[in-house]
């Protein structure tokens, strides 16, 4: 009598390790690693981020170092964020030919080869207030600072940066630092939008290691409200009419629902920012014991990527780029 089966067998292709390995839909590879990194004055310099374990601010020579490792293990890129020696309210130092992330490109074109600098473009870290733009009283006057932020933008790539990165989340700010690229002759330089970035309470150790906290009030009239994903679909839309390049969502963990949704609808290369507060909390976990710290960082990268990003900016790309090595066959 024949034999009937009335339930699949998915476990067979689970048995053997090299059978996972050829089945496996999603992998993690060291082109899709973008890391951040932290820049201040000074020398010598390698000040470590307490909520951060691992991330250091780092003086422009120690920066150069850093940047020197992260192109020996495989990792292409880097994003820049700049504490300045000076803060104002209106950020000029944003701006300044000679401003911390001008000399810190320049250093890094000198003296590392086939590394992308990406540049993050926002005056949190330049104004003494740590708002995002321009004030008048308690209001963040939005034509005004995508000004400021086009002549930022235009110094960093005048400085050798090779794509840019708006992440103030003002209206019409790719559109404007579009114009001024173009109109500098940049024409061929990219921008990376963070087209959805949320007003989300996963930031606050990077606001240690940018010193970008608020002097009063938050960021609620900018970022996106926590729970709108419609809104996020408008948002990147409206960045791909102004011409992004590249749209981001921030942060990455809490918010995979937002990167498959964006893949899905316009199919853009799309990044995803795995944000300073999953990392510690990763971190936190494992140097507790309660998690397998390595594991559970690859899960979460693995996750992003499985949600439709292209690119990841991580703080873990270090690491998971020697996880990489370690498990490539």
């Amino acid at each position: 009598m024949e034999k009937k089966f009335n339930f699949k067998r998915f476990r067979r292709l689970r048995y053997h390790p090299l059978v996972r390995d050829m089945v496996r839909e999603t992998e993690l590879s060291k082109n899709d690693l973008i890391y951040p990194l932290f820049v201040v004055p000074g020398e010598n310099v390698k000040n470590p981020v307490k909520s951060m374990p691992g991330v250091f601010q780092l003086s422009i020579d120690k920066l150069v170092e850093e940047c020197k490792e992260v192109r020996d293990l495989g990792i292409p890129a880097v994003i820049l964020f700049g504490i300045p020696e000076h803060k104002d309210p209106e950020g000029t130092e944003a701006y300044d030919p000679h401003g911390i992330i001008q000399r810190a490109i320049q250093a890094i074109k000198k003296e590392v080869n086939d590394l992308l600098i990406i540049t993050d473009v926002c005056l949190c870290e330049y104004t003494s207030h740590g708002h995002c733009g321009i004030l008048s009283g308690d209001e963040i006057l939005n034509d005004e600072t995508i000004a400021v932020l086009a002549k930022e933008a235009v110094s960093h790539v005048e400085a050798g940066a090779d794509m840019v990165a708006p992440s103030d989340m003002m209206d019409g700010r790719v559109f404007a630092i579009r114009k001024a690229l173009d109109y500098k002759g940049y024409v061929n330089v990219p921008i990376m939008s963070y087209a959805a970035k949320y007003s989300s309470g996963f930031y606050g150790p990077f606001r240690d290691a940018a010193e970008s906290t608020p002097a009063f009030g938050d960021r609620r009239s900018h970022q996106m409200d926590i729970g709108n994903i419609n809104e996020a679909l408008r948002e990147v839309e409206a960045d791909i009419e102004e011409c992004a390049d590249i749209v981001m969502v921030k942060p990455a963990g809490p918010y995979l629902d937002v990167i498959r949704k964006v893949k899905d609808k316009f199919g853009m290369h799309t990044a995803a920012y795995q944000v300073s507060g999953e990392f510690s909390m990763i971190k936190a976990a494992g140097q507790n014991d309660w998690i397998d710290e390595e594991r559970v960082m690859i899960e979460s990268l693995t996750s992003i990527k499985r949600a439709g990003a292209d690119m990841i900016l991580t703080y873990f790309a270090k690491d998971a780029a020697k996880w990489i090595d370690r498990n490539s066959k």
